[in-house]
């Protein structure tokens, strides 16, 4: 009875000092300790730890190695096998137009995730948030792992991040940009996992069920989600344009002569080009992910999201649209 007495007065102190050392230190997210092989939690089903092989979201009940199992520690419980997980929150942004991934890696070395590609225009960040319940049965302990992946030409996608958490992760990005933008631009999408899934995936109302979750599934969607977010950036100013020039046809239209500044039409001109550029190159639209190039299950989820969100579609418009400024310009030296 004594040593049950004693155990519980010990959780409690550990609880209690866990409490205060998370009042006292930062609001900042808080890096992987690797020292002990801890199952990790995902808005309710756990992680292993990460390496660069790409590891399967599973589901564990850990009990520690004491003397005593009178008041055991338990890990968050997340969905049996067969069971469904929850929608785990993804939110896309676009804030800038260009982020240093170096700075950015060297600044949160801690934080990262080795790649399992070559590719080197994004970085993945791991970070996990640990609390602890009193309850009847004893102290409850919770590990949730949050994932933000950041791209060189402006995006981050942030999986299991809620909105009032949001702000923290996208300031640490933020310290690295350039070309930052006056509005960002948002997405939402959600992921379910459902181990008993026949297939590897499956489409959903503004999200997708996948029987596993990886670290490579989490790749390919903040690819497609990152790519997506910036094209619309990339439309919106495109439809600047094309309104700017439809104004200048119009004038044309009613008085016969063109009064535009041509130093700004040249401008106009090559912002246009620009833009076409960066979709193709910066923003890489039509590079295949390797990891989809050498896995049909990552290529499957890969298509999916592209047809999804229309991405080839909306790119033709966007075309379409450069290229009625790229005629207006001809026109104008047989004016």
């Amino acid at each position: 009875m004594g040593s049950r007495w004693r155990a519980t007065a010990s959780l409690l102190l550990n609880h209690t000092t866990t409490k205060a050392l998370k009042f006292l230190s930062p609001n900042l997210p808080r890096p992987i300790y690797h020292s002990h092989p801890l199952t990790q939690t995902v808005c309710g089903f756990k992680f292993r730890s990460f390496s660069a092989i790409p590891s399967r979201v599973s589901v564990y009940s850990n009990e520690i190695e004491s003397g005593s199992h009178d008041l055991d520690i338990n890990y968050d419980l997340g969905p049996k096998e067969g069971e469904e997980s929850g929608k785990i929150p993804v939110k896309a942004y676009f804030l800038c137009t260009s982020i240093n991934l170096k700075s950015m890696q060297a600044e949160n070395l801690s934080y990262v995730v080795p790649p399992t590609s070559r590719s080197t225009n994004y970085v993945v960040l791991k970070f996990f948030d640990f609390s602890s319940d009193i309850s009847a049965l004893g102290i409850r302990e919770y590990i949730s792992c949050r994932y933000m992946v950041v791209f060189q030409y402006g995006s981050a996608v942030l999986f299991n991040i809620e909105d009032p958490e949001v702000e923290r992760y996208l300031e640490m990005v933020r310290r690295h940009t350039s070309g930052l933008l006056s509005e960002m631009r948002k997405d939402d999408y959600a992921i379910k996992e459902k181990p008993l899934l026949d297939e590897d995936m499956q489409g959903g109302l503004d999200y997708i069920v996948l029987k596993t979750l990886d670290t490579d599934s989490i790749r390919i969607i903040g690819s497609v989600l990152g790519q997506s977010i910036a094209l619309d950036y990339f439309v919106s100013q495109v439809d600047g344009m094309v309104e700017e020039f439809a104004g200048i046809n119009r004038a044309m239209e009613k008085t016969g002569t063109f009064s535009m500044d041509r130093k700004k039409l040249l401008q106009l001109v090559g912002k246009a080009n620009s833009n076409l550029a960066d979709v193709i190159l910066k923003v890489g639209l039509f590079e295949r992910s390797e990891i989809a190039w050498r896995d049909a299950k990552y290529a499957q989820i890969y298509e999916y999201l592209r047809e999804e969100y229309e991405v080839t579609q909306r790119f033709g418009n966007l075309d379409f649209k450069l290229k009625f400024v790229e005629d207006f310009f001809r026109f104008l030296p047989k004016c």
